[in-house]
C-alpha cells in the first residue's frame, strides 16, 4: 500500500526470530505484538499517529493519500466491507488452515481441523470468485485497499502455505486471475522485496 500510494516510508524488520515483537519499542506501538505496525510523524493535526492491525493501517493510508479507496459514499462502504471480509474470514481461515497444513498441525493424526479450515477456506475462495465473475478487482476496474488486503492472503494460501491442490484452487479461475494481475503490479513488486534480508554468507 505503501508503495502504491508513493507515500516516503522508513521500513524496519521485525524479526520473530528474535522476537523484536516484544521489544518495549514495539509494543508502544503495537500492544498486541503482531506485524504490521506504523507511526506517521505527520498524522492528523501535524501530531504523530501510531496504528496497528492492517485493515486500519489501510483505511489511514487511503484516507491520507487519496488513493485506493472510491469517493463515492456508498462505494467506499462497500470496499471497507470487503476489508471486512479478508480480516474476519480470508485471514485467520487461511492462517489456521496454513498452520494445519503446513506447519505443527500437520503432524496431527486427527486431520477433521485441518479438513475444517479447508472446507471454509475452499467456501471463502468460492465467495471470493463469484465476487470476481466479470470484474478486473474486487471493486470492479478500480483497484483498492480490498485487492491489497486480500489477494495476497491468496497468495500465501498456494505459495507459502502450498495449499493449492487442498482447496482445489483450479475451481477459482477468478480468484488466480486476479491474484496473476496483483503480482503483475510494479508496486506489488517492489513492495515484496521491503524491507532487504541482507544476504546469508555461504
Amino acid at each position: 500500500m505503501l508503495e502504491e500510494t508513493g507515500l516516503p516510508y522508513e521500513p524496519h524488520l521485525v524479526s520473530f526470530e528474535t522476537n523484536d515483537q516484544m521489544s518495549p519499542e514495539f509494543l508502544s506501538l503495537n500492544p498486541n505484538n503482531k506485524i504490521p505496525a506504523i507511526i506517521d510523524p505527520d498524522g492528523p493535526g501535524g501530531s504523530p499517529l501510531a496504528l496497528f492491525e492492517s485493515g486500519a493501517i489501510l483505511i489511514y493510508l487511503a484516507e491520507k493519500s487519496g488513493k485506493c479507496m472510491p469517493d463515492d459514499p456508498a462505494a467506499r462502504y462497500e470496499t471497507i466491507q470487503w476489508l471486512m471480509f479478508q480480516m474476519g474470514g480470508i485471514g485467520p481461515m487461511f492462517g489456521q488452515l496454513g498452520f494445519f497444513h503446513k506447519f505443527a498441525g500437520k503432524e496431527y493424526e486427527d486431520k477433521r481441523p485441518r479438513d475444517r479450515y479447508a472446507a471454509e477456506s475452499r467456501r471463502l475462495l468460492g465467495v471470493l470468485n463469484q465476487r470476481l465473475e466479470g470484474r478486473q478487482w474486487v471493486m470492479g476496474d478500480d483497484y483498492t485497499i480490498a485487492d491489497i488486503a486480500i489477494l495476497p492472503w491468496v497468495r500465501n494460501l498456494l505459495g507459502f502455505y502450498g495449499a493449492g491442490d487442498l482447496v482445489g484452487i483450479q475451481d477459482f479461475p477468478n480468484v488466480t486471475r486476479a491474484v496473476d494481475a496483483f503480482v503483475a503490479r510494479p508496486a506489488v513488486a517492489r513492495g515484496l522485496e521491503i524491507p532487504r534480508r541482507n544476504p546469508q554468507p555461504a
